[in-house]
């Protein structure tokens, strides 16, 4: 009888590695690339970047893929170049060309002008040419097929859109944003005020939530020093020294620190009473006990009562 041999499951890794993602990568791509490299069990990305864009795409191994939610929720941090006097479809270079149009005379006070208007709260219509769902097809494989469906406006936040640099007819913009905030239609419609159209032709992203962009390791930094490593243990070690934190997913919430018992009644699910905590809505939970490497338990919500339940923990043991 023929034996199957088994499929190698790779290790347990545990952690937030922040991938500097190079120009032409899908984030699907990258992220099997470095799960390679770390031979890790279980990875996955949180928010994707276009193939077009460059920049922290940060990635989840083991426990910590059970808090990525909390940095899809998180605002982003992106510089972008924006070519005026040319509209293009999906929004960036990587589609037809809609129309152009000659560019009027600008400088950075008219320019600062037209970008008011888009800071604060602002409702976006998501492109056609972004990864929403319509009755179960990605928007953007619509798009490719010559089909256009309705979408309805959806209500971002602005904190920074602020122009850095002008050459000739291209921008060099900062933007600070809320979740689901689509870039590319934020410079088409800094294009249309404008009177000339515009499109976005480089975009790089800086930071996600709290974690800055000096934290972040390229491609070819992992693939140096698995080619240099004598040893797997000499690999993995190097490579693990390079992960964040579990609770670096959740770190612009609120800390409340537990008791050992406290922390017992906790992993079995049971709110408890936390005395002096002053926190609402969901907070980090840690067990003040334990040390450096076991104190994160998880994320907690703050009850009504003023009791903290636990809502989603790591596995220990």
């Amino acid at each position: 009888m023929k034996k199957h041999r088994r499929r190698n499951q790779g290790r347990p890794v545990n952690g937030v590695f922040l991938l500097d993602k190079p120009m032409g990568l899908s984030s699907n791509e990258a992220l099997q690339r470095v799960k390679r490299l770390f031979n890790a069990a279980k990875a996955g990305h949180t928010g994707s970047l276009d193939p077009l864009a460059t920049g922290m795409l940060p990635i989840c191994f083991g426990e910590a893929t059970k808090f990525s939610q909390f940095m899809l929720e998180a605002d982003k941090v992106y510089t972008t170049r924006a070519k005026l006097g040319v509209r293009t479809a999906s929004g960036d270079c990587d589609s037809e060309i809609l129309q152009t149009r000659p560019v009027p005379t600008l400088d950075s006070k008219i320019i600062d002008y037209a970008l008011e208007r888009f800071r604060g709260d602002i409702e976006q219509v998501p492109s056609m040419f972004s990864a929403l769902k319509h009755e179960g097809e990605p928007l953007y494989k619509l798009a490719r097929q010559g089909v256009e469906v309705e979408r309805k406006p959806r209500p971002v936040h602005i904190f920074k859109y602020e122009l850095l640099e002008m050459h000739g007819d291209e921008l060099e913009l900062e933007i600070h944003c809320s979740k689901g905030t689509y870039v590319r239609t934020l410079v088409d419609d800094l294009g249309e005020v404008l009177g000339c159209g515009a499109h976005v032709v480089a975009l790089r992203r800086l930071s996600v939530g709290g974690m800055k962009s000096p934290g972040m390791h390229r491609l070819d930094e992992l693939e140096q020093i698995v080619a240099q490593a004598e040893t797997a243990e000499e690999r993995f070690q190097a490579l693990d020294g390079m992960l964040l934190p579990i609770a670096a997913t959740v770190e612009n919430l609120p800390e409340v620190e537990l008791s050992e018992l406290m922390t017992f009644y906790v992993k079995q699910g049971q709110p408890v009473f936390v005395p002096n905590t002053r926190a609402h809505g969901r907070v980090i939970l840690f067990n003040k006990a334990a040390d450096k490497e076991n104190r994160f338990l998880g994320v907690g919500e703050v009850l009504d009562d003023g009791r903290v339940a636990p809502r989603r923990l790591v596995t220990t043991g």
